[in-house]
């Protein structure tokens, strides 16, 4: 068994243990080092995005003070759901290593299918409402970041 992948497990077991949420762990690796470690804490915070993969992300850009963890490597005893691929995404993690699939966690009560068939176009979407309001001053928002304030709030 992979080193990490155990610590992964393992951090799914203390999730389960603690009744802190569903069965799931992930770590972030970097330079060969485990540097953040989450399980699922949906249940015990009351949060729907405290997946095991959010929490350890999360958990890493604290210790590291950056949202680029494109030098570090994420292992998670699941394939991560469509919330979850987007926190990937934008934390610019490069490898991803997952233990069961989407349609194991589905046979379990996880069913994320819905999801995967919106974003790809397979099922219209008929049970969110999405409507446009000001949108002229929702774009002064962008324009104004392009011309700098981004300077002042990322530093």
């Amino acid at each position: 068994m992979d080193v990490f992948m155990k610590k992964a497990i393992d951090a799914a077991y203390e999730g389960i243990r603690s009744v802190d949420g569903e069965p799931f762990g992930a770590i972030i690796v970097k330079d060969g080092q485990v540097i953040a470690t989450g399980h699922n804490e949906v249940v015990e915070n009351q949060d729907p995005t405290a997946h095991a993969e959010i929490v350890a992300i999360r958990k890493a850009c604290q210790l590291l003070n950056r949202i680029d963890l494109s030098d570090c490597l994420l292992y998670t005893t699941c394939e991560p759901c469509p919330m979850c691929y987007g926190a990937i995404h934008w934390s610019k993690i490069p490898t991803v290593y997952f233990g069961a699939t989407k349609d194991d966690a589905t046979n379990i009560g996880f069913d994320d299918n819905l999801l995967y068939d919106l974003l790809s176009g397979k099922r219209p979407n008929t049970y969110l409402k999405l409507e446009m309001l000001d949108r002229d001053e929702c774009l002064s928002l962008f324009s104004d970041y392009l011309k700098g304030l981004n300077q002042t709030v990322f530093k």
